[in-house]
């Protein structure tokens, strides 16, 4: 069973186009900020939005071919959808609500019911609050209920639009486990579209990026942490990204030449003269901040900024230098007072070119 797309969705004049596939048994996320094009790919998915060109098929059926004129309604297409925010049927009760889709499809009143109930205990959802309307339900009792209403016509593809952006922190954190277990349950096909990286990154055996409406990149999770290709996902992972032209500077040294600014890094064995669209990526761990020019020392880069962001997670701190280029340095908390960390200040960030690891564009 698979899942594949290769479709253009218009929409208020602005166009996406999308390019993936997804096998059975994998949970493939679809990651970017808002205004990406998320939404616009699942409005096609679900066929709500047609693609005006392009082909969408799950399973080897055609879902969606303009050329051919093939478009198969939303009601007749093998999909669970989790909308964002749930989009519950507020009339109905929480088991009414999951039986629904059954109901809709002519099946009696109490085989649904009771499908419906045994969903819902599968989910963790206490009975008790089974006859509970949507507005009387926590966050987290909400989404268990839009889960199983996804879940209840055994669908081939389960699909996720933001499953917590709707929720609060302590919600989400109760709710995550659950949508684990779901996906890692469900023999089909899994797509989760989402904005966070965490969610991504550890529920997704793979990792579609879009920005501005087109992919970006298309990787397990693993290789876009070791390789990110645009500024939006190197922020995600976590890393400094460099793309330029690479040019040769002797002395088993080059030069990364960026859009603003320059980096020194080892010239790459096997490389001969210069060469452009290079990307170097720089752990933030491998910065260090200084509240003087250093004097001596290895690093071969050293650069002048000034403080623009300091940002606390857990026992480390990320300071964003707007230098030239900009870099994010990490540092353990202690540094903060120590080193006068603050927003406005002046620092100097350096770094060994040896660190600089480079990744060609026609290399993987």
């Amino acid at each position: 069973m698979t899942l594949e797309v290769d479709a253009r969705v218009e929409r208020d004049h602005f166009a996406v186009e999308a390019a993936f596939r997804a096998e059975e048994g994998q949970t493939v996320a679809l990651l970017g900020p808002n205004g990406a094009g998320k939404s616009t790919v699942v409005s096609c998915l679900t066929g709500i939005l047609p693609p005006v060109q392009g082909r969408v098929s799950l399973d080897g059926r055609t879902l969606d071919d303009p050329s051919a004129s093939v478009h198969v309604p939303p009601e007749e297409r093998p999909i669970g959808v989790v909308f964002q925010g749930g989009l519950l049927l507020p009339h109905l009760s929480a088991l009414e609500n999951v039986a629904f889709p059954l109901r809709a499809g002519g099946m009696g009143k109490k085989e649904t019911r009771e499908r419906a109930a045994r969903l819902l205990e599968r989910l963790a959802f206490p009975s008790s609050r089974a006859a509970a309307r949507p507005s009387d339900l926590s966050g987290g009792e909400l989404q268990r209920v839009a889960l199983a209403r996804a879940l209840i016509r055994e669908p081939r593809l389960l699909l996720m639009d933001e499953p917590t952006s709707s929720l609060d922190v302590r919600a989400r954190a109760e709710v995550r486990p659950v949508i684990g277990s779901v996906l890692a349950g469900f023999s089909g096909i899994r797509v989760l579209v989402t904005h966070d990286p965490v969610e991504a990154m550890s529920l997704a055996e793979h990792v579609v990026v879009m920005e501005e409406g087109r992919i970006t990149q298309s990787a397990a999770p693993h290789d876009l942490r070791d390789s990110p290709r645009t500024p939006y996902v190197a922020e995600l992972v976590g890393v400094n990204l460099f793309s330029g032209r690479l040019e040769p500077e002797g002395g088993g040294a080059g030069r990364l030449v960026t859009g603003d600014g320059s980096v020194v890094v080892a010239w790459p064995a096997g490389v001969d003269g210069t060469v452009d669209g290079v990307l170097g990526v720089l752990r933030p761990a491998d910065v260090v901040l200084h509240v003087s020019r250093p004097e001596g020392g290895s690093a071969r880069n050293v650069l002048r900024g000034r403080i623009v962001g300091v940002s606390v997670e857990g026992e480390r701190a990320r300071i964003r230098v707007a230098a030239h280029p900009p870099v994010v340095a990490e540092v353990t908390l202690g540094s903060i007072p120590r080193l006068g960390l603050a927003e406005g200040n002046d620092v100097w960030a350096s770094f060994k070119a040896v660190e600089v690891a480079l990744r060609f564009p026609d290399r993987p």
